[in-house]
């Protein structure tokens, strides 16, 4: 048995990462120390226009979203010649900057889709996350989330 056993970093997660144009992707990105930063509804108003701001761009679709006090969780396909990183790293920028202020955690998490997963399953469970949280007690009662199918 191993005398140590290393940890996993954030650099570690960007191994391998391939970004693909029509690609779904689930992100979730957390903040720094898990601040609530988008309690305040001015700054989830202004993640959601980043967010939104990246299909004005043509960088990406986004399919669903929620923002939660801590951390967002987006469904989004990649549109042709747009980095996953470079898109998610916009995002988190503008928003850093909007706001004044250092919010996110470094890096994030990402999973490719199989085309057998099914996007408006996934995308009921992403905008049920504050109902699971505890936040509210129906989804439609949250407000920080949106769904193409929903």
């Amino acid at each position: 048995m191993p005398e140590h056993t290393a940890k996993p970093h954030g650099k570690d997660l960007r191994k391998g990462r391939v970004s693909l144009p029509g690609q779904v992707y689930h992100v979730t990105t957390i903040t720094l120390d898990r601040q609530p930063v988008f309690s305040d509804l001015r700054s989830a108003r202004f993640l959601i226009n980043a967010l939104r701001q990246t299909q004005t761009r043509g960088e990406a679709t986004t399919l669903a979203f929620v923002v939660m006090p801590d951390h967002m969780h987006w469904l989004v396909q990649l549109d042709a010649g747009a980095s996953l990183s470079n898109v998610v790293g916009t995002v988190k920028a503008v928003t850093a900057h909007g706001l004044g202020e250092r919010i996110w955690q470094t890096g994030f998490h990402d999973h490719a889709l199989r085309r057998e997963e099914d996007l408006s399953t996934l995308a009921r469970y992403i905008v049920a996350n504050p109902v699971r949280a505890g936040l509210v007690q129906r989804v439609g009662d949250y407000p920080h989330w949106d769904a193409v199918w929903l």
